[in-house]
């Protein structure tokens, strides 16, 4: 298992502990509510939406030259947000690696 690996897993981990918690103490819509509170809060939002967006796009177009299917990690993306790239870049590796 390289580096690369084991920190997109290290990621993966910290973030869904994250995740779990904030889930548990507000649930989905409690996560994305502070966000229409203040321009600051929105702006953070949107440039969230963005990335993720362009994290799409970019799955769209790598997933086909790496020999899988874009639309699980793309959903995964529009459900749960940086899970669906993290976890995209951990089957592309482990996909390269077995190649």
């Amino acid at each position: 298992m390289n580096g690369r690996l084991i920190a997109l897993l290290a990621v993966i981990v910290g973030f869904g502990i994250l995740s779990t918690l904030a889930l548990m103490d507000v649930g989905y819509l409690g996560i994305i509510e502070p966000h229409f509170k203040s321009y600051g809060a929105a702006q953070v939002f949107v440039d969230l939406v963005i990335v993720c967006l362009l994290a799409c796009i970019w799955m769209a177009q790598d997933a086909p030259q790496q020999g899988l299917p874009a639309w699980p990690f793309i959903i995964l993306t529009l459900v749960a947000g940086s899970f669906g790239p993290l976890i995209y870049l951990v089957v592309r590796t482990l996909r390269a690696k077995a190649a």
